[in-house]
């Protein structure tokens, strides 16, 4: 086995409200410093099932944008186990500035082999796939952000003893796997968030089709569109660093927390209800936003 379950226990942190609300984070975060959070859950199953078979020649094969935590992980985890990865990368403008890219040079020095593809032909992900199995029929193809059935089965590793006392499990959104894999497995009594940061109207069904469970529902958090940061998720991202000293990124932990934080001012959670925010890590991001921001001249992310 290659990824192993963590030896000690994931910290679970109090977020003081000033509502009669109790709301905690479960720092997923913290449990490897190059595959953190959901990411180190979705391959879990999908890279230790594909290492036990003993292929001949192993060959990971993935998909993922400019600065995609899935990507990073994949590196991270192909250079940990020795195996040789592909990342499929969207954007063919990326060919020549990858190295002024902090994820895709990461990736890169991880001994990924950086394929870019244009936006058009990225949309026909599934004929990438069938082309690419062809072409290495021995290799693990792991869709984008991973979210596969065996990435459902290992997201309920992020459930435990210790996750059942709580009234609502919120995540952020992005492919589904996340949401689906905490709707499936979680207690009967639980209702579950998922903070949406993607466009996406087809994504609930995707969701239920993993999960077949309709206890989850989901709130658009997108703050104007997948990777838009405002000056608000900013300014609120920085408070809740000074605040609480847990870092978030701006693309998924951040707009769900600020979202959950506007939701309890509106009341949308009963009095007395306890509430469960899993951070999905993803902080190897902040980098590569802060490049973007400062090249606005805007303030950048503490």
């Amino acid at each position: 086995m290659l990824l192993q379950l963590p030896t000690g226990k994931i910290p679970i942190q109090e977020i003081p409200t000033n509502k009669k609300i109790k709301l905690f984070i479960k720092r997923e975060d913290l449990i490897h410093p190059q595959i953190s959070g959901n990411k180190y859950w979705k391959l879990f199953f999908n890279v230790n099932n594909y290492v036990e078979k003993k292929v001949e020649k192993p060959y990971i094969i993935t998909f993922g944008g400019a600065f995609s935590n899935h990507i990073s992980a994949i590196a991270a985890v192909g250079h940990l186990a020795g195996i040789p990865t592909m990342g499929i990368i969207r954007g063919e403008e990326l060919k020549d500035k990858w190295r002024d890219n902090p994820t895709l040079l990461f990736a890169k020095r991880s001994g990924m082999n950086l394929q870019f593809v244009t936006r058009e032909e990225y949309r026909y992900k599934e004929k990438l796939t069938e082309f690419l199995q062809q072409e290495f029929p021995e290799a693990l193809i792991i869709p984008e952000g991973g979210t596969n059935e065996d990435a459902v089965a290992g997201v309920k590793m992020m459930l435990n003893d210790e996750t059942k006392d709580f009234d609502y499990l919120c995540t952020a959104v992005g492919t589904g796997g996340t949401i689906a894999g905490i709707s499936k497995f979680c207690e009967e009594d639980q209702r579950v968030i998922g903070f949406k940061v993607v466009d996406d109207d087809s994504l609930e069904d995707k969701i239920f089709e993993l999960t077949l469970n309709k206890n989850f529902n989901l709130i658009d958090s997108g703050f104007g569109g997948y990777g838009k940061i405002k000056d608000e998720n900013i300014r609120f991202i920085n408070d809740f660093k000074e605040k609480y000293e847990i870092p978030l990124e701006p693309i998924y932990t951040g707009k769900m927390m600020q979202r959950v934080f506007e939701l309890i001012d509106e009341d949308y959670f009963p009095e007395h209800s306890k509430i469960l925010c899993f951070h999905t890590g993803g902080l190897q991001g902040i980098e590569g936003a802060n490049l973007l921001l400062e090249k606005q001249n805007r303030n950048l992310i503490i």
